[in-house]
């Protein structure tokens, strides 16, 4: 009966994908203001940026796994896969649905009568401040898809038996989007891939058919955790002086400017935050509802989504990326935290024992990963942003919606490797950041040796999070 469902489920799921497909061309063909602008625009969303922009070839397939590079040969076996993943796909904050009522109110007081103001404010508002965040139905999907994907990737690790006996690790931070993720993660394992029966949430603990997922914030969200992060960036407001600089800068006032003209609205009323949620909104709809013909989306062109996602750009280097040391020594906890679950498989596989955890699934944020993949020199740009030098910019590594849209994923995978010439063997690390394989920095291999690896990350394997992230205090004598 498994084998049934399973079946019926792999073999329809692809063709329901591709209707679908065709469904989404047809609307951005058909529908809104500029058939052209969805696409344009889609790409330039930053942390609000679908999973599909990415690997696009997921809107037509949702479960098709691919390579553009092969993975390590036969003579390798995985023994273990350790992940960090971003929620799925979510509805705004309840501050920027605050923003979105105030720009939105702006829009209903405009006495203009072109189309395009009267489109906006046909609009129906619908966003409401219980939503503050959470995840939507589309961001459950992509968790059950990923999970689809990363074991028909790994099938000797994601097993039933594995499972059932508890050998897969599921940590979330507490924020109910990784918790629901986590939940979806697991279903879309459990019943999508492994065809085991669909249970509600309290049916899957009733039966223990897994181990409960743990909340643990110390590692998802280490941020929170690090007093130095928390008062020289989080609550410094000098901190996002560059942001707040691009804010006011030249190509900012030139959007603000086009954006007021378009809606007939005092220019003083707007500025660079009312701009942007305005934008995101254009993100949201195409995410959350799939509404590729959105009339928020036709407040901009090209040249505009260039400008905003730098703004998102600039927030997230400063705030989470290498503007700040600490931004990245404050995940030194979740970094070591994964080279020992490496470490305990390879001296496990050593002395020819079980893995005791071949799957570790980690659950977060954007704010999770970003300092993390910055710890490791990844996407690092040889000048830094700042708000004057976006024109020699458009080229950026530290691009955040290519690096961590919703339901990115960071997965490391350790190989226990048998060498046909030689009576050596030897444990090889890949790294894959969405499902794509990603060189290390230091030797711009996609794979490596797992003791080189060590070599290479000593610095931060020893590194102790708690003396990074405390302040140093000065008294009065001192002074």
């Amino acid at each position: 009966m498994m084998n049934i469902m399973l079946g019926t489920y792999r073999r329809y799921a692809p063709k329901v994908a591709q209707i679908l497909l065709v469904s989404v061309t047809w609307f951005c063909s058909t529908g809104g203001f500029s058939s052209s602008d969805c696409p344009k625009l889609s790409s330039y969303f930053g942390t609000k940026t679908r999973y599909e922009e990415v690997n696009p070839f997921l809107l037509a397939n949702p479960l098709l796994v691919t390579r553009k590079q092969d993975l390590l040969p036969t003579t390798c076996t995985p023994l273990q896969i350790v992940s960090v993943i971003r929620h799925g796909t979510r509805y705004p904050t309840k501050k920027q649905i605050s923003k979105l009522k105030k720009m939105y109110g702006l829009i209903e007081q405009s006495e203009s009568t072109t189309e395009l103001v009267t489109e906006l404010k046909k609009w129906n508002m619908w966003y409401e401040d219980w939503m503050d965040g959470q995840l939507v139905k589309k961001g459950e999907q992509d968790m059950k898809n990923l999970a689809y994907r990363l074991a028909s990737l790994f099938p000797s690790l994601f097993t039933a038996d594995k499972l059932h006996n508890s050998k897969m690790t599921f940590i979330t931070s507490s924020k109910h989007r990784c918790v629901d993720s986590t939940k979806s993660f697991i279903k879309g394992l459990a019943h999508n891939y492994l065809g085991l029966p669909e249970l509600s949430d309290t049916e899957l603990n009733d039966t223990q058919l897994y181990r409960e997922p743990v909340v643990n914030d110390t590692l998802m969200r280490f941020f929170d955790h690090c007093e130095k992060f928390m008062v020289q960036v989080e609550d410094n407001d000098t901190a996002m002086y560059e942001v707040d600089k691009f804010k006011k800068g030249p190509e900012m006032q030139r959007v603000i400017h086009k954006i007021a003209t378009l809606l007939s609205v005092p220019e003083e009323e707007l500025n660079g935050d009312l701009i942007q949620v305005a934008f995101f909104t254009c993100s949201f709809e195409l995410a959350i509802n799939n509404v590729v013909n959105s009339p928020w989306c036709s407040l901009f062109d090209e040249e505009d989504a260039q400008v905003l996602e730098y703004l998102n750009d600039l927030k997230q280097y400063w705030k989470r990326g290498y503007g700040f040391d600490i931004n990245s020594r404050s995940s030194c906890h979740l970094f070591q935290h994964i080279f020992q679950h490496l470490e305990t498989a390879v001296h496990e596989s050593k002395r020819s024992q079980q893995i005791s955890s071949p799957v570790v699934m980690q659950f977060g944020h954007a704010e999770t990963l970003l300092p993390l993949l910055a710890l490791m020199g990844l996407f690092k740009d040889e000048k830094p942003l700042r708000a004057d030098n976006f024109a020699t910019q458009n080229e950026h590594k530290f691009r955040s919606g290519r690096i961590v849209p919703y339901a990115s994923n960071l997965v490391f995978v350790l190989y226990h490797c048998d060498l046909v010439e030689s009576p050596r063997e030897e444990y090889q690390v890949q790294m894959l950041l969405n499902e794509n394989l990603l060189a290390f920095p230091h030797s711009h291999q996609s794979v490596c040796l797992f003791d080189d690896l060590k070599k290479e990350y000593s610095h931060l394997l020893n590194c102790r999070t708690k003396e990074e992230c405390e302040l140093v205090k000065v008294t009065t004598e001192e002074l």
